[in-house]
């Protein structure tokens, strides 16, 4: 009996590279089907970021005083 898996793996391999991206993006959705939720709420959590940063709403912090933040938290 033929490898179904194995078939499909090299049919997938034969697609182009945004082919084969979407192709695993489907099939990692099928595997939580709550997938498509949460991509939904950190779409809606980036577009507030970016309002909020676009409003100048937020502080902007230079990523040398942040990482220098994230290094004394954890003490190094």
């Amino acid at each position: 009996m033929p490898d179904l898996v194995a078939d499909l793996s090299a049919q997938a391999q034969a697609l182009s590279p945004e082919d084969r991206a979407r192709l695993a993006e489907e099939l990692l959705a099928s595997l939580d089907p709550h997938h498509g939720e949460v991509e939904s709420v950190w779409d809606e959590e980036l577009r507030r970021r970016i309002d909020d940063l676009e409003r100048g709403t937020v502080p902007l912090v230079p990523a040398e005083e942040a990482f220098a933040q994230v290094r004394r938290s954890l003490g190094r």
